[in-house]
């Protein structure tokens, strides 16, 4: 495992990062949540990011029971607040009440005193910014939180963010934005704020929520036990499998084999090129999974690498910066 400095704070996290959006407390059975969470682990991953809102909370739950047992000073852990959790108006959103309620669950969930880094998940233009980030400058000065970040949020938001961080004395180091070959509209203006203000990012689906391991083929119904094939998640990737990206895609296959790489390696290897890139999140439903993902740490591929993958790719990949996540 290769590790990287978060943004310009003093934090090291391990470059590839384990999520568990999707896969504990729904996708996957517990047992094989633990178990892909050992592979990790063993693999050398330190950084663990969840959601309050994951699974309806359950997610925190299990990655709490997961990490029992663990060094926590070698761990970093990190979670989320926004999104709903409960029934009540105050159950959601960026407001004072909901941070310091949804934070103190989260810490009880995850079994922990405090968490390495607490994010936005969204931002939220119902609630004073000011309101948001000094409920989060509390919990810091409480210890129950030692660093802030934020997710999905553009240029603009960053920006202003970073100054009341600023002004409040605390550290705000990072966004986590979705990020991929197929995904780049963070790199018009997200990434060059962030690198002003002192953000750095982790990225979750590198792997384009799997399409770009190329087990979706042009033409094909996706696999049944596939995410794509998944009832419930697949749609959350319907946008990633149309036949001109699945086939273009496939024209990939060549790069990889020709570094020795697979798929998944050549993509989360690919976002780790980019230097404002602290860490590429990577899910997993089976232990192998994790396996091959991480020996992408550490790999460096060269500009003609780079040039061919854009080549092929052309004009599928999104950069449009409007289309930051809003829900």
């Amino acid at each position: 495992m290769e590790f990287r400095r978060l943004g310009r704070s003093g934090l090291t996290i391990s470059e590839i990062a384990y999520g568990n959006w999707l896969t504990h407390g729904s996708q996957v059975e517990e047992d094989a949540a633990h178990a892909c969470v050992r592979a990790a682990l063993d693999a050398g991953i330190t950084t663990f990011d969840t959601a309050d809102v994951y699974a309806g909370t359950k997610a925190e739950s299990v990655l709490g029971r997961a990490l029992t047992g663990q060094r926590r000073e070698g761990l970093e852990i990190f979670t989320k607040v926004y999104w709903p959790t409960g029934p009540g108006r105050n159950d959601r959103g960026l407001s004072r009440k909901h941070i310091i309620e949804s934070c103190h669950a989260s810490l009880k969930r995850l079994q922990t005193d405090y968490v390495d880094l607490y994010q936005a998940h969204r931002y939220d233009p119902t609630v004073p910014l000011e309101e948001t980030m000094t409920a989060f400058a509390d919990l810091v000065r409480q210890g129950k939180v030692l660093y802030i970040g934020v997710s999905e949020w553009r240029a603009d938001e960053i920006a202003a963010g970073a100054a009341l961080a600023r002004e409040l004395g605390i550290q705000l180091i990072s966004n986590q934005p979705q990020y991929s070959m197929l995904w780049r509209v963070i790199e018009d203006e997200v990434v060059p704020t962030s690198e002003k203000e002192g953000l750095g990012q982790i990225v979750w689906s590198p792997l384009a929520q799997g399409v770009l391991t190329g087990k979706y083929l042009p033409g094909q119904q996706p696999p049944a036990d596939s995410r794509g094939g998944h009832a419930e998640v697949g749609g959350s990737m319907r946008g990633f499998l149309k036949d001109e990206i699945l086939t273009r895609v496939q024209d990939l296959v060549p790069i990889a084999g020709d570094l020795g790489l697979s798929m998944a390696q050549l993509a989360v290897a690919w976002v780790l090129q980019n230097p404002n890139v602290a860490a590429a999140i990577i899910g997993a439903s089976r232990p192998e999974q994790v396996h091959d993902n991480v020996k992408a740490a550490g790999v460096e591929l060269d500009a003609d690498v780079l040039r061919r993958i854009d080549e092929v790719l052309g004009d599928v990949v999104e950069r449009d910066p409007a289309k930051t996540q809003r829900g």
